[in-house]
């Protein structure tokens, strides 16, 4: 199996389930690793024969600054439902992580995250 990631892509949403949340919007964060075949890709340097990267990011983008969610849980569910519709037959499975980094719980850390892990992914 091959992997493709596109790592800490930024983003600005309004999802969550309190009003400021979804008044003034945040900032998330996400990463996509794409379980693939890719060896003929490499072998030929085609990229009819990967997924594009473009693609990906173009994806993530409209999910995360589009539709408003409560749960960071469903944003991930609606961008691995989508990239294994659009490519299907491409990727085999998908892992999406997003961050939250800064959710408005009164305390210290670093961020908020959910990962989920849909289709073959070994």
């Amino acid at each position: 199996m091959d992997y493709i990631h596109v790592r800490d892509m930024q983003f600005y949403g309004y999802h969550g389930v309190l009003g400021e949340e979804t008044k003034l919007g945040q900032r998330f964060r996400a990463t996509v690793s794409l379980a693939v075949q890719i060896e003929e890709a490499g072998k030929t340097d085609d990229l009819t024969k990967t997924v594009s990267y473009v693609g990906v990011y173009e994806l993530c983008k409209a999910i995360i600054e589009g539709k408003p969610y409560q749960l960071i849980e469903a944003v991930a569910e609606a961008v691995a439902t989508r990239i294994l519709t659009d490519y299907d037959g491409q990727v085999l499975g998908c892992r999406v992580e997003i961050i939250k980094p800064d959710p408005p719980i009164p305390g210290y850390y670093k961020e908020v995250a959910v990962e989920i892990t849909r289709g073959q992914f070994v």
